[in-house]
C-alpha cells in the first residue's frame, strides 16, 4: 500500500510543479521580454532534463553506462512521441503561431551529430567536449534570439504575446519562486513516482531488464510530460513544444557530454542497428507540426501515442 501512495504522491508532484515551472516561464518571458519559447528551450528545458542528468552521472560513477546511453535515446524518443502525444488527447496544441523551425533544426543537427559520434562505438572524452561545444552553440544562438527579439519590443517592432496565465504586475521574486518550484519539485516528483513504481512492478514479478528499459527512461521523461500537459490545458503550445525540442537537445549535448567526461561509454550495438533510428523517426515526426503549422489534435496525439507503445512493446519483446 505504501508504494502506491507514495507512486501517487510522486504524480502529484509533478502535476504541480509541471504548472508551477509553466507559469513561471511565461511570467518570466514577458518580464525580460522575450519569447516564452526561448525561455521554454532553456530554463524549462534545462529544469526538465534534471533526472536525465542525475541518472546518468550516477550511472557512469557505479559501473553502468549503458543505463545512461539507454536513457538518452528512450528520452527521446518518449519526448517525440509519448511527451507531445497524450497531452493533446486532452487539449489540442495549435502550433501554427509558434516559430520553432531553427530550433528543431538545431535539434535534428544535433541527433545527426549524436549518432556519427555514437558509431565511434564509445562515447569518450573528446565526444563529450564535441558535444559540450554543440550546446555552448545553441545556448548562444538563443541568448542572441533573446537579444533581437528584445530590441525589437523596445522599437516597437516586436510581437506582443498573449500568454495565458501571464501577470504583468507578477513580483520577481514570484517568478523565481513558481521556477524554483518547478525545477525541485520535477525531478524530486520523478525519482518518487520512478522508485516506487519499480517496487510495484518487481511485486509482480517484472525483470530489473525490463523495468529499466521503461519505467527508467518513461519515467525520467515525466517532468517533460508533466509541463506539456499544463501548458497543453494553458494552451501555451510554445512552452510544450519548446520543452521538448530543448529537452531533447540538452540530454543529447549536455547529458551525454558531461556523462562521458566522467567515464566512457561503451555503445551497444542494438543501438547502431535499432534504438538510435527509431530516435531519429521519432524526431522527423515533428515536421508538419514545426514546419505546416498542423496541429497536435486527438488524432495525432492517438497516433503518436500508440507508434511509442508499439516501440515499447517491440523492445521488450
Amino acid at each position: 500500500m505504501v508504494p502506491w501512495l507514495l507512486a501517487g504522491l510522486g504524480l502529484g508532484v509533478l502535476v504541480l510543479a509541471g504548472d508551477a515551472l509553466v507559469k513561471g516561464a511565461v511570467n518570466l518571458s514577458l518580464r525580460l521580454g522575450i519569447p516564452a519559447l526561448i525561455v521554454s528551450l532553456t530554463v524549462v528545458a534545462f529544469g526538465t532534463s534534471a533526472p536525465e542528468l542525475l541518472i546518468a552521472i550516477n550511472a557512469v560513477i557505479g559501473n553502468a553506462p549503458g543505463i545512461a546511453m539507454g536513457n538518452v535515446v528512450g528520452s527521446n524518443t518518449a519526448n517525440a512521441l509519448l511527451v507531445l502525444g497524450l497531452p493533446a488527447m486532452f487539449a489540442a496544441l495549435h502550433t501554427a503561431d509558434t516559430d520553432a523551425r531553427k530550433s528543431y533544426l538545431q535539434m535534428m543537427a544535433a541527433t545527426v551529430l549524436f549518432i556519427a559520434l555514437a558509431f565511434a562505438g564509445v562515447f569518450a572524452w573528446w565526444s563529450g567536449l564535441i558535444l559540450l561545444g554543440g550546446l555552448a552553440l545553441y545556448i548562444g544562438s538563443a541568448l542572441r534570439a533573446a537579444r533581437r527579439h528584445r530590441r525589437a519590443r523596445k522599437n516597437g517592432n516586436g510581437d506582443n504575446d498573449d500568454l495565458d496565465g501571464a501577470d504583468p504586475s507578477m513580483p520577481g521574486l514570484k517568478i523565481a519562486m513558481y521556477l524554483v518550484a518547478g525545477l525541485v519539485g520535477l525531478p524530486l516528483g520523478a525519482d518518487l513516482l520512478v522508485d516506487n513504481a519499480s517496487i510495484i512492478a518487481r511485486t509482480f514479478g517484472i525483470s530489473d531488464t525490463a523495468i529499466g528499459l521503461t519505467l527508467v527512461a518513461l519515467g525520467t521523461s515525466l517532468p517533460e510530460l508533466a509541463t506539456t500537459v499544463m501548458a497543453a490545458l494553458r494552451r501555451q503550445a510554445d512552452v510544450a513544444l519548446g520543452s521538448v525540442i530543448g529537452s531533447n537537445m540538452f540530454n543529447l549535448l549536455a547529458i551525454i557530454g558531461v556523462a562521458s567526461l566522467i567515464g566512457a561509454i561503451p555503445v551497444d550495438r542494438a543501438f547502431l542497428t535499432f534504438d538510435l533510428w527509431v530516435m531519429l523517426a521519432a524526431s522527423v515526426m515533428l515536421v508538419p507540426f514545426v514546419f505546416f503549422g498542423q496541429p497536435v489534435t486527438r488524432i495525432w496525439g492517438a497516433g503518436l501515442t500508440a507508434i511509442y507503445l508499439t516501440y515499447v512493446w517491440v523492445v521488450l519483446s
